[in-house]
């Protein structure tokens, strides 16, 4: 493994990490809606079905995994698009959940995961600002 020196390698490794977070738990929310495992996510939430939301979800965060690789604009805007979907799932309203107890692991892993995703987001701005 090499070590990475450049400040723009660590923000995507990073940024690539954060993505595999929650996309990991994305999927195991979509697994326990489909197989009913509790603590398992409600079917609906207004104003749209959880399960095609997850997936839609997902394909997003695919998609900003694929592109962050290549370090494009379109992945950066794509991994802070699946961190806003995440927080249907996984967002501070969480906190007043009634089965918060039994998933907190998950809530605060994935805000983990989204605050990198926002600061890499936010840095990778200021530098191309900087370059401009």
């Amino acid at each position: 493994m090499t070590k990475l020196t450049d400040s723009a390698d660590r923000q995507s490794t990073a940024l690539q990490a954060a993505t595999l977070v929650l996309l990991m738990l994305t999927g195991v929310m979509l697994l326990a809606l489909m197989t009913r495992t509790a603590p398992h996510p409600p079917f609906e939430v207004a104003p749209f079905a959880l399960g095609p939301f997850l997936g839609a979800s997902l394909a997003i965060g695919a998609a900003a995994f694929h592109l962050e690789r290549s370090g494009t604009l379109a992945g950066l805007a794509l991994a802070v698009l699946f961190a806003i979907t995440a927080l249907v799932s996984f967002g501070p309203q969480k906190y007043f959940d009634p089965g918060f107890s039994r998933i907190w692991p998950a809530v605060i892993t994935a805000q983990g995961a989204i605050i990198v995703i926002l600061a890499c987001a936010l840095l990778a701005v200021k530098e191309r600002g900087r370059r401009s």
